[in-house]
């Protein structure tokens, strides 16, 4: 398969992977080692796919999408491109980004002499009389146009159309998720009967890593899809019938608009506001796979899950902490994105620093066991309030929140999400350093440090860092100023006795009732 492939540019020729931070790419990746293919990524840090399970086996290219010369470098000698680039709409102008990237990538790879490029984008929804509709969400709009450029360009194109993707830690199972497990009655926005095709990750990742094999002049859409068709009102009932929860109430009104729906989806899931506005405008249209073409190409993956099973698989991945990435794996927009200044006299701006040192009487293992396991149901070790008051407060303006949790309960690895935080850095036994991605007026990190002490002891430096920001970072550093003996001495001594313990704190009600509700079910693995 991989030797046919890439005939028209030598037996040995890579395939080049974008995106791999995000949930579908850091997937795609191992299922195209699987198959023997030399693979190449591109990504705008190494340092979030160093700790990947497969970054030994890949090649890693450093760089931004938009740049030419990074592209060229990325592309060079490839056979196959996945453009496996979204934005979700969170800032005014991701339209525009979108359009300006996927176009330069498009010119790259002809100049480059790519054989094919592959892109996931989204079923286009038709009207009433059968023809596609024009007045689309800007997410859909955006997802469109970037197929279109590709289809366009001189290089052959595989652009396959999905609906809603059903997987462990994917955005859309995320929020189908949270909304039917934490509501046992609703009322919902009228969008719940508009009739969906949903499709498993599993299946999507089967017909990208197989479009390599599509025949060299094909340039065209494919729409692609599960077994079933069904209203969100109906996936929302047959999740909890799976769950083994009990019959799910749901009353539709047409009062509820996208912008009012999404901020409903942000108050109840993990899913922020910014990010469920784009998708619940988009489950406004009726997403039906209308061809099935693609089987007379690649024919179609084994066993094809419908819907009851994709979720059956996806919760047992999640009650097993299998779950290898999460939609909030990527970047979210708008974000700090600067490293920790490390230079003591940084030349930069203000750095404010609240330091902590505690001897702690711990092994280091135990010490980092504890660490490492810090936040999602866990929580932070603190004094709860103001952590929770702190994150509804990030939620109400757009932000992040502290429900996005952490992808594993027990380890972590660079570009983790871990709620408001992101892991920046970490070496085991040693340092966990998380950049904050909560609103504020500034840069905000937090830091474990453990250094060697006498005997059985280990010293935990705990440094809380912020840069901030104009007039109003500086208002905000000095305003909490007061809180944090409560939060971050409390916290340093809470993680010291856990430690000393033997034992992190066990998980919390939510988390112990919903993997014992998953145990109940006899579920098979599909894979």
């Amino acid at each position: 398969m991989a030797a046919a492939m890439n005939d028209a540019r030598g037996n040995d020729a890579p395939v080049l992977v974008t995106g791999v931070t995000g949930y579908v790419g850091g997937r795609l990746v191992p299922e195209l080692l699987e198959r023997g293919h030399r693979v190449r990524v591109l990504t705008r840090s190494v340092d979030r796919i160093r700790e990947r399970t497969w970054f030994a086996d890949v090649e890693a290219v450093e760089g931004d999408a938009g740049d030419p010369d990074v592209l060229a470098r990325a592309l060079d000698g490839v056979s196959v491109a996945y453009y496996l680039i979204h934005a979700m709409g969170t800032s005014a102008k991701f339209e525009e980004r979108d359009r300006g990237t996927a176009t330069e990538f498009a010119r790259a790879a002809e100049r480059a002499g790519v054989s094919r490029i592959v892109y996931l984008g989204g079923i286009t929804p038709l009207d009433e009389n059968g023809r596609p509709v024009t007045d689309l969400s800007p997410h859909l709009r955006s997802r469109e146009e970037v197929g279109r450029i590709f289809l366009d360009s001189s290089v052959p194109a595989a652009v396959l159309q999905a609906a809603v993707i059903i997987g462990s830690g994917s955005v859309s199972f995320e929020m189908l998720r949270y909304l039917t497990e934490r509501l046992p009655a609703m009322v919902a926005p009228s969008w719940v009967r508009t009739r969906i095709q949903p499709i498993a990750i599993r299946d999507v990742l089967w017909y990208l890593a197989e479009a390599p094999r599509l025949a060299p002049d094909v340039n065209r859409t494919f729409d692609i899809g599960g077994t079933d068709v069904l209203t969100y009102e109906q996936m929302m009932k047959r999740f909890a019938a799976v769950a083994g929860l009990h019959r799910r109430v749901i009353v539709p009104v047409p009062v509820l608009t996208p912008r009012l729906s999404s901020h409903w989806v942000g108050l109840v899931t993990p899913v922020p506001s910014g990010i469920a506005k784009p998708l619940v405008e988009s489950l406004r249209y009726e997403v039906v796979c209308r061809e099935n073409d693609i089987a007379d190409h690649l024919g179609g993956p084994p066993n094809r899950l419908g819907f009851d099973d994709a979720v059956s698989l996806a919760l047992k991945r999640i009650r097993e902490a299998d779950v290898t990435t999460r939609w909030s794996s990527a970047s979210v927009p708008g974000a700090p994105s600067d490293p920790l200044p490390t230079d003591p006299d940084w030349a930069g701006g203000s750095l404010y620093v609240d330091e902590r040192r505690r001897r702690v009487h711990a092994s280091r293992d135990a010490l980092w066991s504890v660490i490492e396991g810090i936040g999602g149901e866990r929580g932070w070790y603190s004094v709860n309030a103001p952590w929770r008051v702190r994150g509804l407060m990030d939620r109400a303006v757009g932000g992040v929140g502290l429900r996005r949790g952490r992808r594993d309960p027990n380890r972590l690895q660079v570009g983790d999400a871990l709620d408001w935080w992101r892991v920046e850095a970490r070496e085991p036994g040693r340092l966990l350093r998380l950049r904050a991605e909560m609103r504020l007026p500034g840069l905000a990190w937090l830091e474990f440090h453990l250094e060697d002490a006498d005997g059985d002891e280990v010293t935990l430096v705990q440094r809380a860092v912020f840069h901030p920001r104009g007039l109003a970072g500086q208002a905000y550093w000095w305003s909490i100023m007061p809180f944090h003996g409560v939060v971050f001495g409390t916290m340093i001594a809470n993680i010291a006795e856990a430690a000393e313990r033997g034992r992190s704190r066990p998980l919390r009600t939510h988390e112990r009732w919903r993997r014992e509700v998953a145990a109940r079910r006899d579920e098979g693995d599909h894979r």
